[in-house]
């Protein structure tokens, strides 16, 4: 006789128990702490986003009905072909916070084309009451429209079915609307349709929901909140939580997010993170599937997302930043373990990365352009391709891990002569141009306006030189580093005399202010003391640089 399956996820609950009273307690001062942590958004804001996407929502039906035309169809069919939005992302799993975009994905029908989405969806954009910054990357490897309506960051992303209307009651979930559609479409669409998989295989979505806020927080505070820089994005976290939320499905979020750090700094990986089997499908698409393919062998934390077809949310990871999630996972387990005896606060958990302060070495690296909006598609190549520095890092013999932080460091310099703007161009800021304002340069013969985002790597150097080694241990970093700026060179867009990169090693006393909060920097060492660190051990680069005009002067 066989018994019916009651559970959700690939293996049996660990514990079907309640919480304790413990358990509760700690719950209830979690909840406290997160509002104090102001993750929670106002009532007003959460109404005026209801606004802003009912708004967007009728707009996708007039571009729908717009195009309609454009094609000579009826005015009867247009008016048919209708148009939908879906949310996804943090606003969807409802864990966002003040401030947070809008994922939505516009649904259209097969007579609108991707090159429709940007010739006339974004000048409607445009135009729509309350919308500013609207600006469409159509280029991008999930091409979208980033706008503010209402102050609400929005990105939105089009996919188009081969349906001839959209009805307002679509659903998503049938795996044969995906049937004949191109990969931009279908990677579009993976947002909304794994988003409502995982909601429907966690037991409890408000203890999911508040399970995940805590991970989302610490995971953002602890810098490891990054998909492009080889660390864990938010619909890889949330899988992990839902994983935990399914092995305990009656517990309540303090005892999740307990298990969560105890679970996470044990998992035997690469033994796959999954909500459910693995599922085919009616497409001749890649699915994950390690014993067919090699690349998917080599990741290193796999966690699969329940949609078909089902993909790994985590390729991007690193050797290096596995190793600094595991011990965020430890150090998470053990400040949650004395939070539930009593002898610590929540608050530890979610206290600020101490990144600046980890290493004795960092690499620097530079992005500069001379134009706002080319230097965001530039600093955004650059980052792209950080993680495979780190990887190529990795190789470097007495170098134990190579640690990317998570974001760059936008900043404008206001520069007078040539030798501020190649100075500046290797983040070398003096205090006259840092103060210097835009007003400053106005009408000045020369003058030049020179953007820079800035990524930082952190070195972790074995302290055991070679074996049979003498003199001042040399970590030579030239091959990773000009392999580096030649892989950013080979971007279709790359311009040698409209943009530039410089990388740089530094030492932590040598890093600027800007990468601290005010008032955490602490005080520098003396001259002596640095003299004689720098004499253990030699970095070695050589061509680290790609310079604009070969030392970076106004471009003409």
């Amino acid at each position: 006789m066989s018994s019916e399956r009651t559970y959700l996820g690939v293996t049996p609950p660990i514990s079907n128990a309640e919480s304790n009273a413990r358990e509760k307690e700690v719950t209830v001062t979690l909840m406290e702490e997160l509002r104090r942590q102001n993750t929670f958004e106002s009532k007003e804001e959460s109404q005026r986003r209801e606004i802003v996407l009912g708004r967007v929502n009728d707009l996708v039906k007039k571009f729908v009905h717009k195009v309609a035309l454009e094609r000579g169809l009826s005015e009867a069919t247009a008016s048919a072909a209708g148009g939908k939005i879906f949310t996804f992302g943090s606003y969807r799993l409802g864990v966002h916070g003040p401030g947070s975009d809008i994922d939505t994905l516009c649904v259209v029908p097969k007579h609108v084309t991707r090159d429709d989405f940007f010739e006339f969806f974004e000048p409607m954009m445009r135009e729509l009451d309350g919308a500013t910054e609207v600006q469409g990357v159509p280029e991008a490897y999930v091409p979208i429209v980033k706008a503010k309506v209402l102050g609400i960051p929005l990105d939105l992303l089009m996919a188009r079915l081969l349906l001839p209307s959209i009805p307002d009651d679509l659903s998503l979930q049938d795996d044969n609307l995906l049937r004949a559609l191109d990969e931009r479409c279908i990677r579009s669409l993976g947002g909304s349709r794994v988003v409502n998989e995982m909601l429907s295989l966690v037991p409890n979505p408000d203890v999911f929901r508040d399970s995940l806020r805590c991970i989302k927080l610490w995971a953002q505070r602890r810098a490891i909140y990054s998909n492009v820089n080889g660390f864990l994005g938010g619909v890889a976290w949330a899988l992990l939580v839902a994983r935990i939320c399914q092995l305990y499905p009656n517990a309540i979020a303090g005892a999740i997010v307990s298990r969560f750090f105890v679970i996470m700094y044990q998992w035997t990986w690469p033994q796959p993170v999954l909500l459910k089997q693995i599922e085919e499908g009616p497409l001749q698409v890649r699915v994950w599937n390690p014993r067919l393919y090699p690349g998917d062998r080599s990741h290193r934390m796999p966690i699969i997302t329940p949609a078909y077809p089902s993909m790994c949310a985590t390729h991007n990871v690193t050797n290096s930043t596995q190793t600094i999630m595991t011990e965020e996972f430890h150090r998470g387990s053990q400040i949650v373990d004395r939070v539930i005896v009593g002898s610590a606060s929540w608050s530890e958990l979610f206290a600020k990365h101490d990144f600046f302060h980890k290493y004795r070495y960092y690499l620097k690296i530079v992005a500069t352009t001379e134009d706002p909006d080319l230097q965001l598609k530039w600093g955004g190549t650059v980052e792209s391709r950080i993680r495979q520095l780190v990887m190529k890092l990795e190789y470097v013999e007495s170098l134990i891990l190579a640690h990317p932080f998570i974001k760059g460091f936008d900043q404008t310099h206001y520069c007078l002569t040539e030798e501020e703007v190649h100075n500046a161009a290797q983040d070398d800021i003096s205090e006259a141009l840092s103060k210097r304002t835009k007003q400053d340069i106005e009408g000045k013969e020369g003058a030049t306006t020179l953007y820079t985002t800035t990524f930082y790597i952190g070195l972790l150097i074995d302290k055991k030189p070679r074996e049979g080694a003498t003199g001042p241990r040399q970590l030579d970093i030239s091959y990773p580093t000009t392999e580096f700026t030649k892989l950013v060179k080979v971007w279709d867009k790359f311009n040698p005399d409209q943009m530039g990169i410089v990388i740089r090693h530094i030492k932590r006393a040598s890093l600027p202010d800007y990468v601290f909060d005010k008032g955490e920097r602490q005080s520098k060492p003396t001259l002596k003391r640095t003299k004689v660190r720098s004499s253990l051990i030699t970095l070695q680069r050589r061509s680290c640089s790609i310079p604009m005009h070969q030392r970076h002067p106004k471009v003409k």
